[in-house]
């Protein structure tokens, strides 16, 4: 018998999860938005398998080494704590490269589906940037553009849905489960 595929939440960090800092090498620049834990635990209720799709530049720019960056992964989900996050990607190259996981391309999302028998077409992709939205998009899931970072900035028409805040996304999410 065929275990049954789970629903996802793919949710962007920079600027979704935490205040976007520039090329965040350094734990110490870490601030989780208010809100965000209780949002990620409302999912988690439901049933939603929830993991951080990031792209991380930096790396590949020389700004921070992999080392440094998982410090400050370390710092997002402690300060997010209770183990809600299922598992980060993260593509370290820079947009210079060619790559297929560095949003929007789809590779991070695919192989988190691969990993953990995701139903895409269940699932939900909230970041604040059209790249987000458009990696949701080519994967199959719906998308959530949230106004947090740079989501004023983006286009408010491609997302199937727009909040304020991931607090905002979650309940949607939720209420948005049996359409």
């Amino acid at each position: 018998m065929t275990e049954a595929k789970s629903p996802a939440v793919f949710l962007d960090r920079d600027g979704t999860l935490m205040r976007d800092v520039d090329y965040c090498g350094d734990p110490k620049d870490v601030e989780v938005f208010g809100g965000a834990t209780e949002a990620l635990r409302l999912l988690k209720s439901c049933s939603y398998r929830l993991f951080i799709i990031t792209n991380q530049s930096g790396i590949g720019r020389g700004y921070f080494t992999d080392a440094q960056y998982r410090s400050v992964e370390h710092e997002v989900l402690r300060q997010l704590g209770d183990e809600l996050i299922d598992a980060t990607y993260y593509c370290p190259h820079g947009p210079d490269n060619i790559c297929g996981c560095r949003k929007p391309e789809t590779g991070l999302v695919l192989q988190a589906a691969h990993d953990y028998n995701l139903d895409l077409t269940r699932s939900f992709f909230v970041g604040d940037k059209d790249s987000d939205i458009q990696c949701g998009k080519q994967a199959g899931a719906r998308t959530i553009l949230v106004h947090t970072g740079y989501g004023r900035y983006a286009d408010q028409n491609a997302a199937d849905f727009v909040a304020p805040d991931l607090t905002a996304a979650a309940t949607w999410i939720v209420n948005s489960r049996h359409e």
